[in-house]
């Protein structure tokens, strides 16, 4: 990917880089109730060349990759790509991303910055919106359905908090699965 100024990304520079996280909780549906698992997890951020939507959106975007371990097997559990996007004039905030299960998220938001220069991110999407939406397979939505997702992350300097809902249509009941995490920047 080529950018030719680094600052051009507004809020989404503080991401750019590596970050590794250690002590991630995930709580996800079982058949027979809640299965917690303990994570470590590496997020990468890259910049992508600012582009524009049918010559009146001008957007500018991070691409990142999420590969999520288990702690106690080692055994890889989650592997996302997506992007990070902003519209400064419209002050928006987009976060696309797939996973390999058949599963795409447009979710939109916004993003602020406080007093202290710590930025805070947060997104939302729903499987029945015809702006911030979910696209599933056929066989997640008959089996698995994902009826809603929420993002809220955080980013103070080398540090970066997240956590996530996705509200599930699973095992004949609906759950709310969340994932939170705390990454320190490595690179």
């Amino acid at each position: 990917m080529i950018t030719t100024n680094a600052t051009d990304f507004g809020p989404l520079q503080i991401l750019i880089g590596s970050w590794h996280g250690q002590m991630g909780t995930d709580i996800a549906p079982d058949p027979d109730g809640t299965e917690t698992n303990r994570f470590r997890e590496r997020l990468t951020f890259n910049p992508v060349r600012p582009f524009s939507n049918a010559e009146e959106q001008n957007l500018l975007s991070v691409q990142y990759h999420q590969v999520i371990y288990r702690i106690n097997d080692n055994k890889q559990i989650h592997d996302q790509c997506g992007y990070w996007s902003w519209d400064a004039e419209t002050d928006t905030l987009i976060h696309s991303f797939s996973i390999p299960r058949g599963l795409s998220v447009v979710a939109g938001g916004q993003v602020t910055k406080d007093k202290k220069s710590r930025f805070t991110y947060q997104v939302a999407a729903t499987a029945d919106s015809d702006q911030w939406c979910i696209s599933q397979s056929p066989f997640l939505t008959e089996k698995a359905k994902t009826l809603k997702f929420e993002q809220l992350m955080t980013v103070a300097g080398s540090e970066l908090n997240y956590q996530q809902s996705v509200l599930v249509d699973i095992y004949g009941r609906q759950f709310e699965h969340t994932d939170e995490s705390t990454l320190i920047r490595v690179a």
